[in-house]
């Protein structure tokens, strides 16, 4: 038992040369330089050029345009107007002012006016206006020509019924906070799904490149199994058929070495996709080798404050509270529109007046306060002799009003099925996080279960090599257990890599993923996924 002992030493220790060795060949034979990649790097890595990622920070950058185009809506408007115009129209009265000869007297006019208007947030609207003009006429009852006209004024408009509490940029407003509440936790859910994904391509990774030394170390094990057996042969000890057993597992194995390269370069790609950019051809074309350790402690799952965690964490959520909170303010915004429009309009103007004697005028002295020019006239805006105070309410009843009846229902429904939405996610967070909890557990207990698998099987090929030595077994019996042996070493790397996963699963699954892996997310929010 002791030589048993012995030689299951020596092919650990052979295991542990080829594992570093047999990557180096199976890159040597696809002809590409090797890359040591930790996970850290990886994942650095996919956070920079991950395709998913930079279409999502372009999603945030456009609802975040988004919001301040909606906030546009208060900004101030200027408008600028400028005219002229001439009209000669025919009077039907004896009292004409025509100039002799004519039947109409004629008017010309150059005015310019100039107004600010200026969105509230209590759904009013406020303007300044001002402007002057220069008419000239040669009736015979027109006092001044040219003369020289001006206004100033302010006009407040507010609803107090319909618009009052929401109206169309209140409502684009929130509408396009919640696309982009919506937009930064779909980013966040897209990093945290990244992330979950390199990891597990990383340790598929190395499960696979681990399992391509274990078919390595299988092909050494047969050939030294037929190199015995051609040996007895030769001496006489066994007959020469002997041989075709030995042979034919060695073809085998070799056939299983050559699935397992092509599984090793099919799951570099998949780690690729998800970390490299288009431009990085060097590492496209070098074979990934993961440097980081599969071996973890498996300590207890608390799945009480997973779920606790998971409810409050999870982008998910965050995104079915802003499609909720933009169904709100529709359902506000259509609500609003059952009210009849009721709104107060108050507004105060002066105005100016100054110009010249008409030569073809009745021929009156003009009063002081009215000779002289443009300036004049604005000047006189101040004196407060000429103004306009206008008060009013304006009311608009629709009769029946079936149509902002029947959206305001639409908008009422619309949002219950956010409400059941967000319901569901919950629902389904929490399957998640107890499924994930489960393999948390299941896989660590496969680990010590594998691992002891594993050890036994090197001490019965040891048993069975020793038999052999002694021409108490077969063939079969060495091969057979040879094979034992690669499968337990194929069930605990499947062990501890399903271990691995799980717990990244869990991690993810319980939003946590980003914060134990030390990833701030409001630095990526802001990078822009620059690289």
């Amino acid at each position: 038992m002791s030589l048993g002992l012995d030689r299951s030493v020596a092919r650990a220790f052979l295991l542990l040369v080829a594992m570093g060795a047999g990557a180096a060949t199976a890159s040597a034979q696809l002809g590409a330089q090797e890359h040591p990649l930790a996970l850290a790097e990886a994942i650095s890595s996919a956070l920079e050029k991950n395709d998913d990622l930079l279409i999502e920070h372009e999603s945030l950058t456009a609802a975040e345009a988004e919001v301040d185009a909606a906030r546009g809506a208060y900004d101030p408007v200027l408008g600028v107007e400028g005219a002229w115009w001439r009209s000669a129209a025919p009077v039907n009265s004896a009292f004409a002012g025509a100039p002799p000869g004519a039947l109409a007297p004629e008017f010309e006019s150059t005015d310019v006016g100039v107004g600010i208007r200026q969105l509230l947030p209590t759904g009013g609207e406020v303007s300044v206006r001002g402007g002057g003009g220069r008419e000239t006429s040669d009736g015979t009852f027109t006092l001044l020509s040219p003369a020289y006209r001006t206004q100033a004024g302010v006009e407040l408009r507010q609803p107090l019924l319909r618009d009052r509490a929401i109206d169309s940029a209140r409502l684009l407003v929130r509408v396009a906070k919640a696309g982009r509440q919506g937009a930064a936790a779909s980013l966040r859910r897209t990093v945290t799904e990244t992330v979950a994904a390199v990891e597990r391509a990383y340790w598929t990774l190395a499960a696979v490149r681990l399992a391509v030394n274990v078919g390595e170390e299988a092909i050494q094990l047969a050939t030294e199994q037929l190199a015995e057996t051609e040996t007895r042969v030769e001496s006489g000890v066994a007959p020469q058929t002997e041989l075709a057993q030995p042979r034919a597992e060695l073809e085998r194995r070799r056939g299983e070495l050559l699935e397992a390269r092509e599984t090793l370069v099919r799951a570099e790609d998949d780690l690729k996709l998800l970390m490299l950019a288009d431009t990085d051809q060097t590492l496209w074309m070098a074979r990934l080798v993961p440097v980081d350790s599969a071996a973890v402690e498996v300590p207890a799952v608390d799945l009480e404050g997973s779920l606790e965690r998971a409810l409050s964490a999870r982008p998910e959520l965050a995104e079915s509270a802003a499609v909720i909170d933009r169904r709100k303010a529709e359902t506000a915004f259509a609500q609003d529109g059952v009210w009849p429009a009721l709104d107060v309009v108050a507004s105060y103007d002066r105005f100016g007046l100054a110009g010249e004697e008409n030569p073809a005028g009745p021929g009156d002295p003009i009063p002081p306060e009215l000779d002289g020019g443009l300036g004049d006239s604005f000047g006189s805006l101040g004196d407060g002799d000429f103004d306009a105070a206008r008060v009013a309410l304006v009311l608009e009843l629709p009769l029946l009003n079936r149509t902002a009846r029947g959206q305001a229902a639409a908008a009422r429904s619309i949002e219950r099925q956010a409400e059941v939405a967000l319901a569901r996610t919950r629902k389904t967070i929490r399957a998640e996080v107890i499924d994930a909890a489960a393999q948390v557990v299941t896989a660590g207990q496969r680990i010590e279960a594998a691992r002891s698998g594993r050890e036994a099987a090197e001490i019965q090929l040891g048993a069975e090599q020793d038999r052999y030595a002694t021409g108490l077994s077969t063939n079969f019996l060495v091969l057979t257990r040879q094979n034992d042996l690669s499968r337990a070493r194929l069930n605990e790397i499947s062990a501890l890599t399903d271990y691995r996963t799980a717990r990244t699963e869990m991690a993810r699954a319980t939003g946590s993923l980003l914060e134990e892996r030390g990833i701030q997310f409001e630095s990526i929010e802001k990078s822009g996924g620059e690289e």
